[in-house]
């Protein structure tokens, strides 16, 4: 049995699309709590984090960034409340809300890592490498900066330091299909892996994972994982405002997330960038939460027949 916090984190000024704040309540309604608590885990949910009444202010050269003093503020907040779940010996699983409360989550979870000793991995499941900083982004969005800010490149002078760096080879990047240039020319300076859906495509989505969990676990690391919506193909999770055609499958993201469980190493969670204002009666709140059962625990046979 595992102990799980869900905490919610309503946050969208990481990006400008409107609505990615109602994603802690649609996985709610969607049922998240209990399809955890129907697998034999413990569950407690502590609701949504808010900013304080007061955000001090931030600066940033780069006159196209959006929101910065809102989105360290968040990032401070999260990984406050990841930190204090972990402490506490449960998995916190954070709601969404944009990537960019990565920021605070894999902050968080670095930072109790760092206090146990152990190493932290980060596998980051998403359409997009997100690592860009504050001072290369174009469209001025900082959550396309999470991936940057833990592997301690320049430029998060507003969030403070990185807790503990995260080394190139314990990250991870999943299904990428979607890099701007920048980040192109950043990414070949660092030994990250990066598979993207040409390496899944090749190699199928098993052996690449089982190459990073093995390092985890012969590390005896602790695993961070972030799933963005844009990591599954438009066609099953319409929810999300930065869709990118060609994402894993239904068929694809079980099986990745049922290896997960089978590996027992993630001891973290984002869920991030459901939008429900662009869902589809809650296809996609209703397949996330589905996943999230598969993380769990819940194997294929266990999945009852549905009529449509």
């Amino acid at each position: 049995m595992t102990q799980v916090t869900l905490i919610g984190v309503p946050m969208d000024a990481g990006q400008r699309r409107a609505g990615c704040v109602m994603g802690p309540a649609a996985y709610r309604v969607a049922g998240l709590a209990g399809a955890i608590a129907d697998l034999g885990h413990q569950v407690t949910d502590r609701g949504d984090l808010a900013l304080p009444a007061v955000v001090p202010p931030s600066a940033c050269p780069n006159p196209a960034v959006q929101n910065l003093a809102e989105v360290v503020a968040w990032a401070k907040t999260t990984s406050a409340a990841v930190a204090q779940a972990l402490q506490a010996g449960a998995l916190p699983m954070v709601l969404g809300g944009d990537h960019g409360l990565a920021l605070g989550s894999v902050a968080g979870a670095a930072a109790f890592a760092q206090s146990a000793g152990r190493p932290l991995f980060l596998l980051w499941l998403d359409a997009h490498s997100d690592f860009h900083t504050p001072l290369t982004t174009t469209s001025g969005n900082l959550h396309g900066t999470p991936v940057a800010y833990a592997a301690g490149r320049s430029g998060f002078d507003a969030f403070g330091p990185f807790p503990a760096v995260i080394p190139a080879e314990r990250i991870c990047l999943y299904g990428i299909r979607s890099v701007d240039p920048a980040e192109h020319a950043a990414l070949l300076t660092h030994a990250i892996a990066i598979n993207d859906m040409r390496v899944l495509d090749e190699r199928g989505v098993v052996a690449p994972l089982r190459e990073f969990l093995d390092a985890v676990q012969a590390a005896n690391g602790m695993l961070h994982l972030s799933l963005d919506v844009d990591f599954l193909d438009p066609s099953i999770a319409p929810a999300v405002g930065t869709t990118v055609p060609g994402g894993a499958t239904f068929r694809e993201a079980h099986l990745v997330m049922e290896l997960l469980h089978e590996s027992g190493l993630v001891t973290s969670l984002d869920l991030v960038e459901l939008n429900p204002f662009l869902d589809e009666r809650g296809k996609t709140a209703n397949l996330m939460v589905d996943l999230v059962g598969s993380l769990m625990g819940r194997k294929v046979f266990d999945r009852p027949t549905r009529s449509d």
